[in-house]
């Protein structure tokens, strides 16, 4: 049984046959791999210290970073960890995008509930300091729940387990954060065998079946010095700059009574944040919300002929810019909710949206005028 599984595994991991001219941007998706099992491994030692509970969460976090050996390391580790998770995350996320890895439809449909999980657990696991920013975030995104008709209030108090966030709210987020990585884990080894399954895309877009060489050692190289490199700058971080991504609010002990100026999320969060506050309605805002998110499921609905901006160079300027309308979406989602950061954030909300209607359009276009004229 063990000789089979070590068979299996070398046949799918090491002689895995991948396109020659993949680059080091397909390297994103080991990083998550790597990242993901530093959260599990730190956050599982984290847990033998920290107290799930109201009056003793925010002093639990403070024991472990003085008094337990190393557990100033292994907290920076986690909630930097976090931060690099998503760096990569979104980079892997952009590559898709800009490669039409959609097309691989399971493979693509799989990473994005993968992310959706991932940001489940990471709301989660920034309420647990229960610092001031973990609790009235908690309280601001718990409450978008109400929104929903007629069930709406009941199921913000199933969920806070009351009247207000307490105690049993602090329980459960606390469980909930820590078997969500579990079944990420799963969907990760779902998203390897449909991709293993279909094959990597590549930069042209092209079915490159017979220009295929193993992955080892060609591409496991790429991937160590991808590991190497992003260690490096994550151990700076962690040794140079521990608090660089975190909230200064959040180092105050939660407190119902007071609430702080300038409310939000962590910086990967901060692009939807913004497109919630843009729009005025809160039904409205929490829908645009959802949709900024549960628009990437839809893209596999685009057919087109070459499955790469490379071939569209409309499409590529149009990319550029909703990459830069995502970088400014976190910016101004982590400015305070007044002139002129909320025209900046309508602006780029609407610009962000537009960005999946004009492509799909510009794509069958470009596609008819091409295969048309050949």
């Amino acid at each position: 049984m063990n000789k089979n599984l070590i068979n299996f595994m070398k046949m799918s991991l090491m002689n895995l046959p991948s396109p020659v001219n993949i680059s080091y941007l397909w390297n994103f998706g080991s990083l998550l791999g790597l990242f993901l099992m530093i959260q599990i491994i730190s956050g599982f030692f984290l847990s033998m210290h920290y107290c799930p509970n109201t009056n003793f969460a925010f002093f639990s976090i403070i024991h472990i970073i003085q008094n337990v050996k190393l557990g100033w390391l292994i907290h920076n580790i986690h909630i930097n960890g976090a931060s690099m998770f998503f760096i990569c995350m979104y980079l892997h996320i952009s590559r898709g995008l800009y490669y039409n890895s959609y097309k691989l439809i399971n493979t693509w449909l799989i990473g994005v509930s993968i992310y959706l999980l991932s940001m489940a657990t990471a709301f989660l696991g920034y309420v647990l300091p229960w610092g001031q920013m973990s609790f009235w975030g908690a309280t601001v995104i718990t409450n978008l729940v109400s929104t929903i008709p007629y069930i709406g209030n009941l199921m913000v108090q199933w969920i806070w387990g009351g009247f207000s966030i307490n105690n049993a709210t602090l329980n459960r987020f606390y469980s909930i954060h820590f078997i969500l990585p579990f079944i990420i884990m799963m969907m990760v080894m779902l998203h390897l065998f449909f991709l293993h399954t279909t094959g990597s895309s590549n930069p042209l877009g092209i079915n490159s079946n017979l220009y295929k060489i193993p992955f080892h050692i060609y591409f496991s190289i790429k991937d160590i010095l991808g590991f190497m490199i992003f260690l490096f700058f994550f151990w700076l971080i962690n040794i140079e700059y521990p608090y660089i991504f975190s909230d200064p609010d959040n180092f105050i002990p939660a407190n119902p009574m007071v609430t702080p100026i300038h409310i939000q999320p962590e910086w990967y969060f901060l692009f939807a944040y913004a497109i919630l506050r843009s729009i005025p309605n809160k039904l409205g805002g929490v829908i645009a919300l959802l949709s900024s998110i549960i628009i990437l499921y839809f893209l596999p609905l685009i057919n087109v002929k070459l499955n790469s901006f490379t071939f569209y160079p409309i499409n590529q300027i149009m990319y550029w810019i909703f990459s830069n309308t995502f970088i400014l979406l976190t910016w101004a989602g982590s400015q305070v909710i007044e002139y002129p950061f909320i025209i900046i954030t309508q602006i780029m909300s609407y610009i962000y949206f537009m960005y999946f209607m004009f492509s799909y359009m510009c794509l069958k276009m470009w596609d008819k005028l091409i295969f048309n004229y050949t």
